[in-house]
């Protein structure tokens, strides 16, 4: 997953992503590395804060523009 870049390309801290998230910075951390798997709810909304599609986030694709929302 691209968190680590995401988050480091806006100077942010694993303990601000954390913060917004709602979780502690340890289990950021292991999301980061892969030592666990993100629920799709965070997954959403860490794509979200990011301005990006999570399919980009998964590396599914280098096309970072997210989709539309449906109605």
């Amino acid at each position: 997953m691209r968190l680590r870049d995401l988050r480091e390309d806006r100077d942010l801290t694993q303990a601000k992503i954390a913060a917004l998230l709602n979780i502690r910075q340890n289990t950021y951390s292991q999301y980061e590395n892969g030592q666990r798997q993100i629920p799709i709810p965070l997954l959403i909304k860490l794509a979200e804060y990011y301005g990006v599609s999570v399919d980009y986030v998964l590396r599914v694709t280098d096309e970072k523009k997210p989709y539309p929302k449906a109605p």
